[in-house]
């Protein structure tokens, strides 16, 4: 399995946990099983293979970061998707959203542009060209502004997050 459709899985994971009442870990545990793989693989290309150990623990730390950052990320989108209420975003846009900059944020191996660059080839297969320009544009200008903000090595815990207050949130239009 290649880091792509690790990605997209952690897409489809990270987007499950929008509306679900397990805990990431839980989510995890249920989901990445040979079972669930085979289960998923006659309607989503992505799951005909189970990831190997390099995309588990790659699945595993970006869905797990979403959940543990989901406040802070929500709050970058909504600061850079000018005109937009958070609510009226589709919860799949947020989901790659979500996922890209927790990238960028956290996993400093990842070069930025193949963040952006794979979410935007994510959201062709699930939206429409409209929403992946919107994706594309709100991942540039997260980039642009927020670069200069050094990325941690390692993925804070929830205690040693930055305060809700210090991210800055758009005016509800």
């Amino acid at each position: 399995m290649t880091r792509n459709a690790a990605r997209e899985i952690a897409m489809h994971l990270s987007y499950e946990l929008s509306f679900t009442d397990l805990t990431a870990e839980e989510l995890l545990d249920a989901r990445l099983t040979e079972g669930r793989f085979s289960e998923l693989a006659p309607e989503y290309e992505v799951y005909g293979q189970t990831p190997g150990p390099r995309q588990r623990t790659y699945i595993r730390k970006a869905v797990s970061g979403v959940a543990v950052h989901g406040y802070e990320l929500d709050r970058y989108i909504e600061k850079y998707a000018k005109g937009w209420r958070f609510e009226r975003i589709p919860l799949v846009a947020s989901a790659i959203m979500r996922l890209a900059m927790f990238e960028i944020l956290y996993m400093p191996e990842i070069p930025n542009g193949a963040s952006i660059n794979e979410a935007v080839e994510i959201a062709k297969k699930y939206e429409s060209p409209d929403v992946v320009r919107f994706i594309n544009g709100i991942l540039g200008s997260f980039v642009r502004a927020e670069a200069d903000v050094p990325a941690p090595t390692e993925a804070p815990s929830p205690a040693e997050a930055p305060p809700p207050a210090e991210i800055p949130l758009q005016a509800e239009k």
